[in-house]
C-alpha cells in the first residue's frame, strides 16, 4: 500500500478585508497590486468600508448616508455641452435611421411609451409574458419594484399629466397590481394533490 504523502507547507491564510460585520480588518495587509499606489489602495479601501456599511443599513439610513456622499452636480455650462452633444449624436442617428429606410419618429420616447414599458417589464416579471421561444420566468420582488415605480409615477406626476396620460397610467397600475396579487396567491397556495382515478 502506497504511503500518503504528508502535506510540504500548505497555509491557509485569510485575506478578507471585512469582518462578518462589515468592518475593516485591521489585522490584514492589505495588498497594493504592482503599479498601484498605497494612497489608491488606501482610498479603494475607504470606499469599500463605505460601500460595506451602506449596504448593511436600513434603507432609510441609506437614502440619508449616500446623499451627503453625492458629488456636486455638473456646472451649467457643462450640462448645457452635454445636453448639445447628445442632441448632436441622436441627430446623427435620427438620419442613420432615415436613410435606412426608418422613420426616427418610431424610437421617440413619448411618456405612454415608458409607462408601457415599464407595464411589460412587471407581466416579464410576474411570469405572464416571455420572450418568443422563451420560457416564463417569475420575479416577485422585481416585480414589485417595478409596480412601485409605476404607483411612485402617478404619485409624483398628479395634476401634470393630459387625460390620456393618466388614463394610460391608472389602466397600467391597475392591471398590474391585480396580476401581482393572482400571482402571489397561486404561489402562496399549496400545491394541489392530483386526481385519483379509479380501477
Amino acid at each position: 500500500m502506497a504511503e500518503r504523502k504528508q502535506d510540504a507547507g500548505f497555509t491557509v491564510t485569510d485575506r478578507r478585508k471585512f469582518t462578518e460585520d462589515g468592518e475593516l480588518r485591521t489585522d490584514v495587509e492589505v495588498e497594493t497590486p504592482k503599479g498601484a499606489s498605497s494612497a489608491t489602495t488606501a482610498s479603494s479601501a475607504k470606499q469599500n468600508a463605505a460601500a460595506s456599511n451602506v449596504s448593511t443599513m436600513h434603507p432609510a439610513q441609506n437614502s440619508g448616508m449616500l446623499g451627503q456622499d453625492v458629488p456636486p452636480a455638473p456646472s451649467a455650462s457643462e450640462q448645457q455641452a452635454q445636453a448639445d452633444a447628445y442632441r448632436r449624436s441622436a441627430k446623427d442617428l435620427d438620419s442613420r435611421v432615415e436613410l435606412s429606410g426608418g422613420s426616427a419618429k418610431d424610437f421617440e420616447m413619448t411618456f405612454e411609451r415608458f409607462l408601457a414599458s415599464l407595464y411589460m417589464t412587471a407581466m416579464l416579471q410576474l411570469g405572464l409574458m416571455h420572450e418568443q421561444g422563451g420560457q416564463p420566468h417569475v420575479d416577485i420582488i422585481g416585480a414589485r419594484q417595478t409596480i412601485d415605480t409605476l404607483a411612485l409615477l402617478a404619485e409624483k406626476t398628479k395634476g401634470n399629466l393630459t387625460p390620456t396620460e393618466e388614463h394610460f397610467l391608472q389602466n397600467s397600475l391597475y392591471e398590474v397590481r391585480m396580476a401581482y396579487v393572482e400571482v402571489t396567491n397561486a404561489l402562496s397556495r399549496p400545491p394541489q394533490p392530483g386526481v385519483a382515478t379509479g380501477t
